[in-house]
């Protein structure tokens, strides 16, 4: 899978020459320490590297169109050390095409009563140089991240490190590749789209290979490659009897290891980070993949049933948001609703492909038939997923622009077992109950099928949103249907006019 840790992100510091060289070698000293402290934080999944302080319009024209044409720069951190008059910037921004975040902060945490002086106060002007500086971005209508407060405190910290992992999400949506084997599934609008559109605004690029250009692939596959994957899914999952080694079914996991082994081989020749396939077209595959499927998500790449290349896209896109974090993310599906009056509940799964990351438990990995698709039994993983504060994010194509769609979720413990339910699951409290959460997300044209993530906030879908200068709506604790209704019709009249 493709990595993004060499990906960097630039601290940007602002001042002028008014001050004396004294003062700006004591904002480059102050600039680097910043620099070198982010980068050592460990909750900031992107190395920030610092960048010579910009003192002249020619200097941060020239520092902006380095950041847009470095590839390894996914985002800007800017920092107005001292008042940097904003006329300056206004070349440099206009050629910068990467995130900014407008960190307004100053080096020193206190006001040093006893003893502060002009001098003092030339240096540390972040209060006012902030200000000249945001002023400018909102004059010329560009979207930022603002993080107001010291750069040490945790919190500041937290909001710094959402944004890095946001500001990573968009690089790898900009640069990624999407494999569909097969079409979309037959008569379902959803999972369409406008692919070349998708390309225009999120960059990434969906293409089709027909099954057989897999097929052709997964018949390469050795058997010694395929007796040392088949070791690792006993060590890791507890097989069904019937699976292991000299069971019944046995031959059942192997050509489910073929089929991980040569979809991994395709999506790696190809440079892709996501896939998709469906049920309806697996022409030379005896089986509808499933573990490989589930395993290939565990490893970071985003996944589509159905030939649902957005929320492949998606899927991926937040594994990398949530980069170095534990919660899990998983394409989902909400199949089934708990209409009980002392608490509803909504039951997201899939046929097959519900990502591990997300489980509570050692998953179990069992044999069981489809009842669609006219295949084989499909081996799959099943497991309860994990409890605690979740979202459900979905991409939609709307026909005239896309949107985001967020809803805030919290997954509960599974109150019963399920035995012949052959599935990975997760049972759901929708915010800001499932009634109104689902009346929302029909009124707002949501898809019925997700990107589930406890690694992801709804801020940070915003702030995704923002960099793509993509309409999102939130469904929460707050949502009112009357206002939602109103907030649509508002999302599509500012959207109309400005896809105009």
């Amino acid at each position: 899978m493709k990595q993004t840790n060499m990906k960097q992100l630039w601290l940007i510091t602002g001042s002028q020459h008014l001050y004396g060289p004294e003062t700006l070698k004591q904002v480059t000293a102050n600039a680097e320490t910043i620099a070198a402290a982010l980068s050592a934080d460990a909750s900031i999944s992107v190395p920030v590297v610092f960048k010579p302080i910009v003192t002249t319009p020619d200097e941060i024209r020239q520092t902006c169109m380095e950041a847009s044409n470095d590839p390894s720069c996914i985002g800007v951190i800017t920092w107005m050390h001292t008042f940097s008059p904003a006329k300056m910037w206004i070349q440099g921004l206009s050629k910068l095409t990467k995130p900014i975040c407008h960190l307004h902060t100053q080096f020193n945490r206190d006001i040093p009563w006893d003893t502060i002086d002009m001098d003092f106060m030339n240096l540390n002007q972040s209060a006012h140089g902030g200000r000249e500086y945001g002023h400018l971005l909102t004059r010329m209508r560009i979207q930022r991240k603002v993080i107001v407060g010291h750069w040490q405190d945790p919190a500041v910290r937290s909001q710094l490190a959402d944004w890095a992992g946001v500001a990573a999400g968009w690089d790898e949506m900009q640069n990624l590749k999407i494999v569909r084997f097969g079409d979309n599934m037959r008569y379902v609008a959803v999972t369409d789209g406008d692919k070349v559109e998708a390309e225009r605004v999120f960059g990434m690029s969906v293409n089709t290979h027909a099954v057989g250009d897999l097929v052709a692939v997964i018949d390469q596959v050795d058997d010694a490659a395929i007796d040392q994957l088949c070791a690792v899914y006993a060590a890791d999952y507890e097989l069904a009897t019937e699976l292991c080694k000299g069971g019944t079914r046995h031959d059942s996991l192997r050509e489910s290891a073929r089929i991980e082994l040569g979809l991994r081989q395709f999506l790696e020749t190809g440079g892709y980070g996501a896939f998709t396939d469906t049920f309806e077209d697996l022409h030379g595959m005896s089986q509808l993949p499933g573990l490989a499927v589930q395993r290939l998500m565990a490893d970071g790449y985003g996944f589509g049933g159905e030939g649902d290349w957005k929320h492949a896209a998606l899927v991926r896109v937040l594994k990398v948001m949530g980069g170095g974090k534990t919660g899990g993310t998983s394409f989902m599906e909400d199949y089934t609703y708990h209409f009980d009056p002392a608490g509803a509940r909504c039951l997201g799964s899939h046929m097959l492909e519900i990502c591990p990351s997300i489980s509570e438990e050692k998953p179990r990995c069992e044999i069981h038939p489809l009842g669609i698709g006219g295949k084989a039994d499909p081996v799959r993983l099943i497991f309860n997923a994990s409890t605690g504060s979740a979202i459900n994010a979905s991409l939609v194509d709307l026909g005239n622009r896309f949107r985001f769609l967020v809803n805030t979720v919290e997954s509960v413990a599974i109150p019963h077992p399920m035995p012949k339910l052959p599935v990975a699951r997760v049972l759901w409290d929708a915010k800001p109950n499932l009634q109104t959460a689902a009346e929302a997300w029909i009124h707002s044209g949501g898809a019925h099928h997700t990107a589930f993530s406890f690694d992801v906030s709804p801020d940070q879908i915003e702030m995704l949103s923002e960099m793509a200068g993509v309409e999102c709506v939130f469904i929460d604790e707050g949502t009112v249907i009357r206002s939602l209704k109103q907030d649509l019709r508002i999302g599509e009249i500012y959207y109309g006019i400005r896809g105009l």
